[in-house]
């Protein structure tokens, strides 16, 4: 028996005339200063601060928060665009900008009350601080509902015990703090989460040293300790059972920036490897001659639009205010495994100078496999998907 064809009429991507400024203003940005300055932020593997906050005062890190809490209200599919910009020049500080504009502001915005907004949401917006999402655990990642970190009724507000890991921004000389998700049922009750507002100087709340990873060298990202931690009712943001699904409904953003993060790698690591098949030369000429060399540069041309048609559709359901939880997981898996798939295929291009560090495409390849990891796992993916067919 044979499912009928649902027929979607489409989703508007239009740009509008601000919207357009702010992509050139990204892109203009990106290639004046952080392709310059970022690289050695990646060598060093150190957060290059001073450019998130030279985009801060440009108004780039309120992207997705509306002028009224001191955002500039870009559409989601704007974002993506704008994303593809920054992430072209690196990709380290693509992901501190997608982590902070997404998942490190958004759940403020969508769950906090006004004055929690005016409180911490502004400064996130308008670029004074960076923000930073609390939710893996050493023995918890794909598995949300795992958490052990704990939130329980102490003096009129909650203690708060447990530990977080490879959580981004919490640690650089520009990070507020976190927010975080932590269980809050009674012994013997069902499973209840919430999520709290921690900033950076409270008592009890330290962090490990910066992680070391093969790839987003720039990017800070640390385990973070919560030893007693005692917070007012105000840090409580949204429904104190509905922690979980706030989480949740934030990472499906978190999704679709992943999905524009890998769009730019994958456009990044393809003109890089057209230059250098035009220019380096083998069996006198040059190698972009050979069908089997241009056959791996179609190949990546073609899969990329592919994703970058997933994402920006997911983004422009999410501006129709039409549900997404679906797309965004496609647009995620298949973005960022074109863009693992991509920069192989571009290093095999380049050959031994691919595999040397000294070269753009090496960083590009070292940055590519977390994006199969971060924001869900590609796995997870598969469930949301399949779950979504009514599987």
């Amino acid at each position: 028996m044979y499912r009928s064809v649902h027929y979607d009429p489409g989703v508007d991507l239009t740009l509008n005339e601000t919207e357009r400024d702010l992509v050139a203003l990204c892109r203009d940005f990106a290639q004046r200063e952080i392709a310059l300055r970022a690289p050695a932020a990646w060598e060093a593997a150190v957060c290059p601060t001073d450019l998130l906050r030279e985009m801060g005062e440009l108004g780039l890190l309120g992207m997705l928060i509306p002028e009224e809490w001191g955002g500039i209200g870009m559409s989601t599919v704007g974002f993506v665009a704008a994303m593809e910009q920054i992430g072209l020049a690196d990709q380290s500080v693509a992901a501190a900008w997608q982590a902070h504009v997404t998942i490190g502001s958004l759940p403020l915005y969508l769950f906090g009350t006004d004055a929690q907004r005016e409180r911490w949401l502004r400064p996130l917006a308008e670029g004074k601080v960076l923000g930073a999402f609390g939710l893996t655990e050493p023995d918890a990642g794909s598995d949300t509902r795992g958490i052990t970190t704990r939130a329980v009724r102490a003096d009129g507000g909650w203690l708060i015990n447990g530990a977080k890991t490879f959580i981004s921004n919490a640690g650089t000389d520009m990070s507020f703090g976190v927010t975080l998700l932590a269980r809050t049922e009674e012994p013997g009750e069902k499973p209840t989460y919430a999520s709290f507002v921690v900033e950076k100087d409270t008592p009890g709340f330290t962090m490990g040293p910066k992680m070391r990873g093969i790839g987003w060298r720039g990017l800070d990202t640390r385990q973070l300790f919560f030893d007693d931690v005692w917070v007012a009712d105000d840090h409580l943001v949204g429904d104190p059972a509905m922690g979980l699904g706030q989480f949740l409904k934030t990472l499906e953003v978190g999704r679709i920036s992943i999905a524009a993060l890998s769009l730019s790698l994958t456009q990044a690591v393809l003109d890089l490897a057209i230059d250098y098949a035009k220019e380096r030369r083998q069996f006198g000429q040059p190698i972009v001659d050979f069908q089997a060399i241009q056959f791996k540069l179609a190949d990546i041309a073609t899969e990329l639009e592919a994703a970058r048609w997933l994402t920006y559709r997911a983004a422009a359901l999410r501006d129709a205010g039409a549900p997404f939880l679906k797309e965004a997981a496609m647009a995620k898996l298949k973005a960022s495994r074109v863009a693992a798939w991509a920069a192989s295929e571009a290093v095999q291009i380049h050959g031994g100078l691919g595999y040397m560090l000294e070269s753009p495409v090496a960083r590009f390849y070292c940055d590519a496999k977390v994006l199969e990891i971060g924001e869900g796992t590609n796995e997870i993916q598969h469930v949301v998907i399949a779950r979504a067919l009514g599987c």
